[in-house]
């Protein structure tokens, strides 16, 4: 790493770590939530809808659909599978394979057969997404100083006694956490998101431990949005939309700038932008200073339809792309009537016709409540339609949703939760957000004062 990125680094990480006078001026509930560690509730499907995962705190969750009852994870490390907060889970491309990982630094690798635990990887660093590549044979996640790693399975045996595997690097946003990764349909290429509205579009070499050293492109349109001196610059969110004239899919992104995006990876051109953030606040009747940064994102595969996830929207709103003019359009908004349902986490699957959701977080701070989850389910998009008005998408009442109240019992943890304590959840997700994702602005006359006052440099004698 050059000295000057890395100078850049312990900048910004004392920025965010040295006690200055501005803590003086917080308030006292951004005082109060300045350092706490909340996770989002995420929510991924298995292709084929055989199985549903939850994750949320430190606790994994599976369903299984097919056999209609709850999974036990097995785990021959012993103990709990994940000690801390997830922050990554996703289903492999077929459907074998599951991984896991987040702030305890560990990577696990389960077969969707047993739900036993296949491999194990040890990060140097919390981990912040993770992905597995189309032919099931690499598992890559991304760390928080911007790294992404890669780990190879071939020879990976479920009746064996779990392998303890070894991460290579494979390529790097230097000094910028990245908060998605995503590999394209036709599996040749990965894209990578990160903080500073960067999308990272590279070739995945044949030989991945060897490094991916050739970048396609980079996706480069999302902007910085400012409110209270706070910079709201990240990407936060990828998916691909799958059609038969462009294998490699056409990439969608959301971003901290309220704003859901279409890109063309090959040569990084950006295709059409689609402002949602008016939308989601007059829908959700608010006046918060920017609280429309997309969270998530997931496209149905059955249509040319986009579900996205708004920071202030109880509910989701649909996206219709018209790939003939490679344009986006808002066609509604689902609302969750009588619950404040703001979702965290989006999941589809290619079969079923269904859209899962979660909202919810880990413990939060001075509540008996543990692990917070609640699932919703939205149908309607069993078939393509020409006219993506004709949908008519509908959310599921609970006892209409596949497994019903055992599902529900398994993955929220009890049937119903106080809708107050999810409330707290939703603020405190928004708080940790900003924590993780969203860079302070300052004067050029404050950051000199910074500086000058940083505690990583020693003197040498």
């Amino acid at each position: 790493m050059e000295g000057a990125q890395m100078e850049d680094f312990r900048i910004e990480e004392c920025e965010n770590d040295n006690n200055t006078h501005e803590d003086s001026q917080m308030g006292e509930s951004e005082q109060k939530n300045k350092h706490m560690e909340v996770a989002p509730a995420l929510i991924s499907v298995h292709p084929t809808r055989n199985s549903v995962a939850v994750a949320v705190g430190s606790d994994l969750r599976v369903f299984n659909l097919l056999e209609d009852c709850a999974m036990i994870l097995v785990d021959e490390a012993g103990g709990a599978s994940h000690n801390d907060s997830i922050r990554g889970i996703k289903y492999g491309a077929n459907g074998k394979l599951f991984v896991s990982a987040g702030d305890d630094k560990l990577v696990k690798v389960w077969s969707t057969e047993s739900w036993r635990c296949i491999a194990t990887v040890c990060s140097e660093k919390r981990v912040s997404a993770v992905a597995i590549s189309n032919d099931g044979l690499h598992v890559c996640f991304a760390d928080k100083f911007g790294v992404v790693w890669v780990v190879d399975l071939p020879g990976v045996d479920e009746t064996q006694a779990p392998l303890n595997k070894k991460a290579v690097p494979l390529l790097a946003h230097y000094c910028s956490i990245i908060t998605s990764l995503e590999f394209s349909p036709d599996g040749h290429f990965i894209v990578s998101a990160d903080r500073d509205f960067k999308i990272r579009v590279t070739v995945f070499p044949k030989k991945p431990l060897d490094g991916a050293h050739e970048v396609q492109s980079f996706c480069l349109g999302h902007t910085e949005c400012s409110f209270n001196l706070i910079a709201y610059r990240f990407v936060s969110c990828l998916a691909f939309i799958c059609t038969p004239d462009s294998p490699q899919g056409i990439l969608v992104s959301g971003g901290g700038d309220s704003t859901v995006r279409m890109w063309d990876i090959i040569s990084g051109s950006l295709l059409d932008t689609c402002a949602v953030g008016a939308k989601a606040q007059f829908e959700s009747d608010t006046t918060e200073g920017n609280c429309s940064t997309v969270t998530d994102i997931c496209t149905i595969p059955a249509c040319t339809l986009i579900a996205v996830a708004i920071q202030s929207l109880r509910g989701i709103m649909l996206l219709s792309c018209d790939l003939s003019s490679r344009t986006l359009s808002v066609m509604k908004v689902v609302s969750i009537i009588g619950e404040n349902f703001v979702p965290t986490s989006l999941g589809s699957s290619i079969s079923g016709g269904l859209l899962w959701m979660v909202t919810g977080a880990s413990k939060l701070r001075g509540s008996d409540v543990s692990s917070l989850s609640r699932v919703k389910v939205i149908s309607g998009f069993e078939k393509s339609s020409p006219d993506a008005s004709e949908q008519e998408p509908a959310v599921l009442v609970d006892s209409e949703i596949p497994g019903g109240a055992k599902l529900l019992e398994k993955l929220q943890g009890s049937i119903s939760v106080d809708e107050k304590v999810f409330l707290a959840a939703a603020d405190a997700v928004k708080t940790a957000m900003c924590n993780l994702l969203i860079k302070k602005q300052y004067s050029d006359e404050k950051r000199e004062f910074r500086k000058r006052t940083r505690n990583d440099r020693k003197s040498k004698h």
